[in-house]
């Protein structure tokens, strides 16, 4: 199977300036390629991995990727996908994102690979430097305001209320001179991109045709959504970023093993690197088992292991294993409490645990796992109660500071899988063990 035979496999392809002859090209040698990442938020998310992801993939196949970092356009904003004008950054803040993404694109591209190393290059390089007026004359003669019109990203603004500014409008030109600058310094004949960067890359290509006389290429990947057709890598709680710091490890790897059913043979081809043996060989065995979930979990490691490393999935799948039953031993304070947050959870006043302790019957009630302390204490002798993970067998047993997870949290489970964490605090107004329970999980 050829490289494009396997993109189109996994549903890389959504468009193509002239697939014959790229598939052509492709059989002569390697060739150098690009795609481009505007620094408008401090991070990338998971809708970037595409583009990452396909370089890494030609990367694999012995071509030379080159990922952009666009501190230029990145201070005029793509129109493309957007209804309204993006709020524009400061120098400060742009060099700030460059800096940050710069350190996220490396992390799955090989910058040492003998013989085809990545390239990391940011267009402020060349594009600041050059006088407006030379920048009209050598680069937006070439360019027709019919053709500039026609494209879907501006007819789309001008069709609705808030229209588009010429700062915008002029993005296209800017990427367009991007893909001509690649070419002549870099010998960069193919360019990739969501399908929404469509009209940007053929205004590239054009540029190339008509100034150079040269061949180039563009290359689309369909844009990822989830089953209902809405944004992929959203979340209740915002976006799904490459940061750790902004997405940790643990909700990045909860966000792809809770994957819809409907979309988990996409992801696998999308985001993955397995082959596709490998591939197929989980999608029947979801089709005969989806309670199992081990498509979910292959699709989870694998890109987790992509954007966070082989230790940080260790830690996770360590975190995942307390949510089964697992002991609560080896892992940070910080990954905890991304537990923590994923359950239900309510405040404990610290002078309850004074002198001798709280009864477990009295916590079992105030986390909301047992209506009363008689049913408390049936669960318990029935052996369906732990605290931290482990089972309690005596209904007389006394919680205690002792308890604690990093002094500050017990974790009470009812059966397999119905949990509640309560959180110490100094001390809450009232009797603590006589406020509303939380709502059963």
């Amino acid at each position: 199977m050829t490289l494009l035979d396997d993109l189109q496999w996994r549903g890389l392809l959504a468009d193509c300036t002239d697939l014959d002859a790229l598939q052509r090209r492709l059989g002569e040698g390697p060739l150098t390629l690009y795609c481009g990442f505007d620094p408008t938020g401090d991070s990338l998310h998971v809708g970037h991995l595409m583009g990452q992801l396909t370089l890494r993939r030609f990367q694999l196949a012995g071509h030379h990727p080159i990922a952009l970092a666009g501190g230029a356009t990145g201070m005029v904003g793509d129109p493309s996908g957007k209804s309204a004008e993006r709020n524009l950054l400061t120098r400060e803040q742009l060099a700030h994102n460059v800096a940050q993404i710069k350190r996220q694109l490396a992390r799955l591209l090989a910058f040492d690979r003998p013989g085809n190393p990545a390239r990391l290059v940011d267009n402020a390089d060349w594009t600041a430097p050059v006088p407006l007026l030379d920048f009209l004359r050598d680069i937006g003669k070439y360019f027709s305001l019919n053709v500039m019109l026609a494209k879907d990203s501006v007819k789309s603004r001008l069709a609705g209320d808030a229209g588009i500014s010429f700062t915008e409008f002029s993005y296209q030109l800017l990427q367009a001179n991007d893909f001509l600058h690649l070419r002549e310094a870099f010998g960069c004949e193919l360019q990739i991109g969501g399908s929404d960067q469509w009209g940007n890359i053929t205004a590239g290509t054009d540029l190339i045709r008509k100034k150079l006389g040269a061949t180039a290429w563009g290359w689309t990947f369909p844009l990822i959504t989830k089953a209902d057709g809405t944004k992929f890598g959203k979340t209740e709680s915002g976006s799904v970023w490459l940061d750790p710091q902004k997405t940790s490890p643990y909700r990045f790897y909860q966000f792809f093993v809770n994957t819809e059913d409907a979309k988990i043979s996409e992801y696998l081809r999308k985001f993955t690197f397995l082959s596709r043996p490998e591939i197929e060989d989980l999608e029947a065995k979801h089709a005969a088992n989806p309670g199992a979930r081990e498509a979910h979990k292959a699709l989870a490691r694998e890109v987790t292991t992509l954007v966070h490393g082989a230790e940080a999935l260790d830690a996770v799948q360590r975190a995942s294993e307390i949510m089964f039953g697992g002991k609560i031993d080896d892992i940070s304070q910080e990954l905890f409490r991304d537990i923590v947050d994923e359950l239900p959870k309510r405040k404990l006043d610290r002078t309850s645990l004074d002198n001798l302790g709280a009864p477990v019957t009295d916590l079992l009630v105030h986390s909301g796992l047992c209506p009363s302390k008689g049913q408390a204490r049936k669960d318990i002798q029935g052996g369906g109660i732990y605290l931290n993970n482990v089972r309690i067998a005596d209904v007389n047993r006394l919680v205690t500071a002792s308890d604690l997870l990093f002094s500050q949290y017990f974790m009470l489970r009812k059966g397999k899988r119905t949990y509640a964490v309560l959180e110490i605090t100094k001390q809450l107004p009232g009797n603590a063990f006589h406020s509303q329970p939380l709502p059963l999980p």
